[in-house]
């Protein structure tokens, strides 16, 4: 699993280690990796809501006509 697979599987949704798993078709074994997984999958989630946020405070630019 790595950072990609994170960031693609919160792009489509993902909110969950679970889902995340779900979304490359398998589920933690052992739970070793699931602490990692999580670290991952809330940078991807502070990624995702600060690009929300730039997008909001990009300026306006009036069209001339």
């Amino acid at each position: 699993m790595t950072d990609k697979d994170v960031e693609s599987a919160v792009a489509g949704g993902a909110t969950r280690p679970r889902e995340i798993y779900a979304s490359k078709g398998c589920k933690a074994q052992c739970g070793n990796c699931v602490p990692g997984v999580v670290c991952l999958l809330r940078e991807a989630r502070m990624k995702q809501v600060q690009a929300g946020l730039m997008q909001q405070s990009a300026p306006v630019t009036a069209l001339s006509a």
